[in-house]
């Protein structure tokens, strides 16, 4: 049976954690160097040559159409707007597979999650691409000036209708959604009076034409007195915000579901969240709750306790097997995550994914194992298959980043000692690199 040190092993989960899975070296280097080393790397990253190979590509202006045009022209116009989309996913998933250390895209990922903002509805590569570059600059920041950002974000801005919220007819989508799922959490403390002054604090804004872009329109914007969580004021959109943030339930709901990303789908304890408050402190560092979380004693704790989604695994598995970033495998992985339910830039809805047990149905298992077998026929299985039949069990769990198998697996896996590519499709769905 494969087994690493538990020292190996606890490396191995913080690599997947702050991360698309692990590969032996990585978590080698860990071990050497130390956790709080190698966290500190990760908050102070170095250019990474993988993110400059994969510079975000141009997304022409959408060919005009205008009210008297014909059908060909329509649907001309649909298909460049499909293929922009479609290019702008490749995209990321290429810079996943091709960064060297992909802390800041998973990151990334998880506020992508966090302030779930869906294709279907936006319908502009460029608009989605600007809040994607927006949510990976600003990360690790403090969140305050991220969840300003979102406020007035293009994208945000169509997704939640807040182009169409002036002071003749506020629309109170965003507002809410602001307080229950971007920063406050379902039910605390806020009203349905919250919601709507809060909705006309953030009237007037509108896209600028390049969709990168808000602007402030004063006619359009209400510039009467309102009074949002008991802070009253002619409030706009950054006193809409801080009204929200300081609500002392804030800081523990951005905790907990960031807590629920990198530790553990079981949410933490009265005393795990003080912890992590304490990390985020005064001034919302993210970068302080992300060091607090992946260093708590709960961390340590958390073995088995989160579930791998879709892009995490699916990520993680390519990256270990060195799958190349062409566009047809781009477009293959693409359509692997669409069947899985976890398509970047696709969310269900504005909760963004679920998350935990929700990913091992019996349909996800079959896709799954389907597509193990492809990334097996297309990856590297030379370090496997360079292996003696005899170590690699071992050869496989090093691959993977999985220190050790249970005596199940184990006698699951030993069957395909012979075809590293049965082999390697097995460990990839098993509950140890299913679960971590």
């Amino acid at each position: 049976m494969s087994t690493q040190s538990a020292a190996w092993i606890a490396a191995a989960r913080l690599v997947r954690r702050t991360g698309f899975g692990a590969s032996g070296p990585a978590v080698d280097a860990v071990v050497r160097s130390g956790p709080e080393t190698y966290l500190a790397g990760l908050l102070a990253p170095a250019a990474d040559p993988g993110a400059a190979a994969t510079p975000l590509p141009p997304f022409p202006p959408l060919a005009p159409v205008g009210r008297n045009a014909d059908r060909a022209a329509r649907l001309a116009r649909n298909k460049q707007r499909r293929e922009q989309l479609q290019q702008l996913t490749s995209w990321w998933l290429g810079r996943m597979l091709s960064v060297h250390q992909p802390f800041t895209e998973r990151i990334t990922f998880g506020w992508h999650d966090h302030f779930a903002t869906a294709a279907s509805k936006v319908r502009s590569a460029t608009a989605l691409a600007h809040q994607n570059e927006t949510l990976r600059r600003l990360g690790t920041g403090d969140f305050r000036t991220l969840a300003q950002a979102m406020l007035v974000d293009p994208a945000m801005l169509i997704w939640l209708d807040g182009q169409k919220n002036t002071v003749r007819g506020a629309n109170e989508n965003l507002a809410r959604e602001f307080m229950e799922l971007f920063a406050l959490g379902h039910g605390d403390g806020y009203t349905e009076t919250d919601v709507r002054e809060g909705a006309r604090a953030l009237t007037g804004w509108r896209i600028d034409a390049g969709q990168v872009s808000a602007t402030l329109r004063p006619r359009l914007h209400d510039q009467t007195p309102k009074t949002v969580l008991g802070v009253t004021g002619n409030l706009d959109q950054a006193g809409f915000c801080d009204a929200v943030l300081a609500r002392p339930a804030a800081a523990g709901y951005v905790c907990g579901r960031w807590y629920g990303q990198l530790v553990s789908d079981t949410p933490p304890d009265a005393a795990t969240l003080a912890r992590l408050v304490a990390g985020y402190g005064a001034h919302r560092d993210l970068a302080g709750l992300f060091r607090a979380a992946y260093l708590d004693e709960s961390f340590a704790r958390a073995a088995n306790s989160i579930v791998a989604g879709p892009v995490e695994w699916l990520i993680g598995a390519a990256r270990a097997l060195k799958v190349g970033t062409d566009a047809a495998t781009l477009t293959r992985l693409a359509g692997i995550l669409r069947g899985l339910g976890q398509l970047p830039f696709d969310p269900p809805n504005v909760s963004g994914w679920p998350s935990g047990h929700a990913w091992l149905s019996t349909a996800a298992a079959q896709l799954r194992l389907q597509a193990a077998g492809w990334l097996c026929r297309t990856g590297d299985l030379s370090f496997v298959s360079a292996a003696a039949p005899g170590q690699r069990l071992d050869a496989v769990g090093y691959l993977l980043g999985v220190g050790t198998f249970s005596d199940r697996t184990a006698a699951a896996l030993k069957p395909a000692l012979g075809n590293p590519a049965t082999l390697v499709t097995l460990a990839l769905t098993s509950p140890e690199y299913l679960v971590h």
